[in-house]
């Protein structure tokens, strides 16, 4: 399975054009993607996306044929005039889908400082060779410190509980009903902007070895102790002066040892951040 993952800037490039095409054209230059999860899709935000990003899930539906296409709002707000307007993520994929689900995450006070809210989108999809898997995808703050810190710690404690269930699931059930029988799997691999470094203080959060949902990172488990390539700030320099790696793939215990290659697309610029696929076997 090969999976892209790309915080695009509401596909918009360093050159300021906003091309959802653009953004397809380039994951697919990675390779034959089974799974493409995006950060920073925006619906009717002219001001973000001009008339190119008014509904830019139903524009990657279009350029992506034969893919399902499932959009979580992190923002759901609608402005003077009464427009609904929506902000998050997406995943989009052409293997079956057992079930999505949209999480929240949390969203402490933080007096004066610039944030929004964000969310965690999972899709459970069966893949022909590894079976069931859990595509979870996020965007964590960028501004507010206790609020990323926050939301770490309940990504790692979503995951656990995603694991408890796999291990203890609820009692079977075949009655076309909600309470039928849910695709519940271990194997995870959650994926996105975290708006972290690997020396940050929220990154062990997620990957210590401590019991409950311990997440392993695709590029550690490839490259050892070798600093991550950088996926952050290589061209644009406004939010930083060095180049950062903050774009992570991280994996469920039962997946880590599936990993075969992990590429970083350094060239691109029509993101302000560098997509990554991951390939498991």
């Amino acid at each position: 399975m090969k999976l892209v993952t790309w915080n695009t800037q509401w596909c918009c490039g360093l050159d300021g054009v906003i091309s959802p095409e653009r953004i397809v054209q380039g994951a697919r230059a990675m390779g034959d993607f089974d799974v493409l999860c995006l950060q920073e899709i925006a619906v009717n935000y002219p001001r973000l996306a001009g008339d190119a990003g008014h509904d830019q899930p139903a524009l990657l539906a279009q350029l992506l044929p034969g893919f399902q296409v499932f959009f979580g709002a992190a923002v759901d707000e609608s402005d003077a005039h009464g427009q609904r307007r929506r902000f998050g993520n997406l995943v989009a994929t052409r293997l079956p889908v057992a079930q999505v689900q949209h999480h929240p995450l949390p969203y402490p006070a933080d007096a004066g400082v610039r944030s929004m809210p964000r969310m965690c989108t999972v899709v459970t999809l069966h893949d022909p060779r590894l079976g069931p898997v859990r595509v979870m995808t996020t965007h964590l703050e960028y501004y507010s410190k206790p609020q990323r810190m926050a939301q770490a710690r309940a990504l790692r404690a979503l995951n656990a509980e995603y694991e408890a269930q796999a291990l203890s699931p609820p009692e079977p059930s075949d009655d076309g009903s909600p309470f039928q029988t849910k695709a519940h799997t271990a194997q995870a691999i959650l994926c996105g902007d975290f708006n972290l470094e690997p020396g940050d203080p929220e990154y062990p959060v997620l990957t210590d070895p401590a019991p409950g949902g311990r997440l392993w990172d695709a590029w550690r488990l490839l490259h050892g102790d070798t600093p991550h390539a950088p996926t952050f700030r290589l061209y644009d320099r406004r939010y930083g002066p060095e180049p950062v790696a903050c774009d992570f793939v991280l994996l469920s215990d039962v997946l880590k040892d599936r990993v075969r290659a992990l590429t970083i697309d350094t060239a691109t610029q029509v993101s302000d951040h560098q997509p990554v696929m991951v390939e498991l076997a």
